[in-house]
């Protein structure tokens, strides 16, 4: 391995791939990625379902503990990370979701310029390309491939029709303008396969650029400064320290639990709490680690006798085998799905400015993050509380670089977030007890003895745990608990960048895979000193999509 590189980064996730990928298309630039984990490029992350091997094991994934959560009666949740080539995104549910236009505006209103929604969104589009949509809302030239499902499970249809049974609102597109509604997400596949960030913005590269050096199996173990400039990292591989210099920047992608880990190894962050680790402060920045966000999550969970679900039978073995020869012909059937095919975004209130709860319907059963397995089959819905007010921790465990940090979410530390679970936990119910849903349950596995709002946050305490969408630990601002500044440069230090989920201040409402790759692709513009975008308006959007409207109604006219 060189010695020394233009950019050194630190994490091929999302974010670490998005920026190596687009740097190094400059052939005058010299990148080096280092990831903890391997290629990403196995089978089990191609095929959509392969996420249920990795999801609750540590196959690709680092499969942490947080610490005991008095909100959840003391149990300790899970927070399961990618760890290969593509980060979460390779071991994640592959649901295409942007948040809220308000999410964004509210990070600028927070004295984050160029932030807004208006500001973000050609950065989405510059990202993605949608088989589906072509609009003022949607790219068809990026490297992200977004379709919808090939699964074409019935179950999507039988979703549908019990949220026009229960009065809900219908939506097609929940990134356009209307994120509002029940409908069927759209996922990072291409070909039914799953199109991690790696597959989009990293394998294609790996031995064709020259400038491009992609290092596996290197976990970083500390930044190295000179003075107040980051200068390089310390890395271990096979069993070797070695250490890489950077002549431009250090950029940190490694996520929100280990990015404020890996500052605070080396010696950036609370420098009291340094100290007491026998940690040398370099940058005291308070707000490292602090800010833990992440969406609470309630599973609601049925047996069904249909073999449309995913489960454990002779009768299900007998289809999957069938599954598996339809994959390798057609790329389609079963071992496409990505197990949350139906989504949703409602308002527990009506007076709300944005949706407050996330569904996600699941056609197969889930319980403790897939690490408890059921015979028979089932399905499910998730219930998340979008914008919790509930803030936690990430802190170290020692100053061992080799130890997982000490994570805390808090989740239901603060009160409200509970009653706002409890809104929509019955929204939820409500949903599920509709007929088009209700004549396929044979049991209600989890929620049948629920009567009343106390047994309703009884049964919350004792099962809610995350989402999986942890944000916020090296946050964006300008006061004195930001970390990193609107340009992502981190505060007090020179050659030192974040570029992942850890610098959002506040969580998105939805999931954060693809803001995350927004992320990168900005941070790529603020790197370079140059723009590839220019900021679009609600007013061009709309009339964007009016004259799209517009289009489609005379084609069809034309052709009936």
């Amino acid at each position: 391995m060189n010695q020394q590189f233009d950019y050194i980064i630190v994490g091929g996730g999302s974010g670490g791939c998005v920026v190596a990928g687009r740097l190094s298309e400059d052939p005058n630039v010299s990148v080096c990625v280092l990831e903890a984990g391997g290629h990403g490029d196995g089978m089990v992350v191609k095929v959509p379902t392969g996420s249920v091997a990795m999801l609750p094991t540590k196959i690709n994934n680092w499969a942490f503990d947080t610490v005991p959560q008095a909100g959840l009666n003391g149990r300790i949740g899970y927070q399961p990370r990618g760890k290969m080539l593509g980060g979460s995104s390779a071991i994640n549910a592959m649901v295409y979701i942007r948040g809220h236009r308000s999410d964004y505006d509210h990070w600028a209103s927070l004295g984050n310029g160029g932030w807004s929604y208006d500001d973000v969104l050609p950065y989405f589009r510059l990202s993605e390309h949608n088989e589906r949509f072509d609009n003022a809302w949607h790219g068809r030239n990026g490297p992200l491939n977004v379709s919808d499902l090939r699964s074409d499970n019935p179950f999507q249809a039988r979703y549908l029709e019990a949220a026009r049974q229960a009065g809900l609102p219908l939506t097609d597109d929940f990134n356009g303008p209307q994120q509002e509604g029940i409908g069927i997400y759209q996922v990072t596949q291409k070909q039914g396969e799953r199109w991690s960030a790696a597959r989009a913005y990293l394998h294609p590269h790996i031995g064709r650029r020259a400038n491009l050096t992609v290092e596996t199996h290197a976990q970083v173990r500390r930044i190295l400064f000179e003075g107040r400039r980051a200068v390089g990292v310390e890395v271990l591989q096979n069993g070797t320290v070695r250490t890489l210099r950077a002549r431009r920047e250090v950029v940190l992608a490694a996520g929100a639990l280990q990015t404020p880990q890996l500052l605070m190894l080396s010696g950036v962050g609370p420098a009291q709490e340094l100290a007491r680790l026998g940690i040398q402060a370099v940058q005291h920045l308070p707000g490292v680690g602090r800010n833990l966000q992440d969406h609470p999550d309630f599973v609601f969970g049925y047996s069904a006798r249909s073999l449309d679900t995913i489960g454990v039978s002779l009768g299900g073995g007998v289809r999957m085998l069938g599954e598996i020869l339809r994959f390798r012909r057609e790329r389609r059937g079963m071992l496409t799905t990505n197990f949350a095919e139906g989504g949703g975004f409602l308002k527990t209130r009506p007076e709300l400015e944005a949706p407050d709860i996330q569904l996600h319907f699941v056609v197969a059963m889930v319980d403790n993050h897939a690490r408890r397995m059921r015979l028979g089959h089932g399905f499910s819905c998730h219930v998340c509380l979008l914008r919790p007010r509930s803030r936690g921790a990430v802190t170290l465990r020692s100053n061992d670089p080799l130890a997982a940090p000490l994570i805390d979410p808090a989740f239901f530390d603060d009160p409200r977030d509970v009653e706002d679970m409890v809104a929509g936990f019955k929204i939820t119910r409500g949903l599920m007890q509709t007929p088009a849903l209700a004549k396929w349950a044979t049991r209600d596995l989890f929620t049948s003895h629920v009567k009343t709002d106390d047994d309703i946050r009884a049964i919350l305490r004792q099962r809610t745990d995350t989402v999986y969408h942890p944000v916020g630990t090296c946050r964006m601002g300008q006061d004195e608990m930001a970390v990193v500044d609107p340009q992502l440069r981190v505060h007090g230090l020179d050659g030192l960048r974040v570029v992942d989920a850890s610098i959002m201040p506040t969580l998105i409402g939805g999931n954060t895979n693809a803001p995350t790759i927004m992320i990168g692709e900005k941070a790529v513009d603020l790197i370079r000193g140059v723009s590839r975008v220019t900021s679009g308006t609600r007013e061009e959007a709309e009339a964007a999509v009016a004259k799209s409207a517009i289009h489609h109604q005379e084609t069809r006219h034309a052709t009936t």
